[in-house]
């Protein structure tokens, strides 16, 4: 149900010309020396920022400026929030971390973080202008 909500941000950021949408299969080249890449579930980049190099088929050269990770149960919480710092480091505005099994979504920024639960409302913020989405509504309720 979460992935399907994912074409919800989608829909929204093509209809608005806003910029690049990426799905789990695109990576993000994060360091150099050695190369850390890294592939998101769902990760985006403003129309500003969009190059001829920002459109390879299998990794990007530029960081996004929005970046969606999906929690599976197996997934350790200090894999998470190492991911998380790496994508924050590398100079992502804006990370969603969705929890399914706690029907919760972390929003982080440089500056910190905060949970949100089924009652309250996600926002794109600066990064994905106007967006928002009830977070119920992102579990399928």
């Amino acid at each position: 149900m979460v992935r399907q909500r994912c074409g919800l941000l989608t829909h929204y950021i093509l209809t608005h010309r806003l910029g690049q949408v990426y799905a789990a299969e695109t990576g993000f080249l994060l360091e150099q020396d050695p190369d850390t890449v890294r592939a998101p579930d769902f990760a985006f980049i403003q129309a500003s920022r969009v190059t001829p190099e920002t459109t390879a088929p299998t990794w990007a050269p530029v960081i996004p400026d929005l970046v969606v990770e999906v929690v599976s149960t197996g997934d350790l919480e200090t894999e998470v929030a190492s991911t998380t710092s790496m994508w924050l480091d590398a100079g992502v505005r804006l990370v969603w971390v969705v929890y399914p099994a706690g029907r919760e979504i972390v929003v982080y920024v440089p500056d910190g973080a905060t949970t949100l639960s089924d009652s309250e409302t996600l926002s794109g913020e600066e990064v994905v202008p106007g967006f928002t989405l009830p977070v119920a509504e992102v579990f399928g309720s």
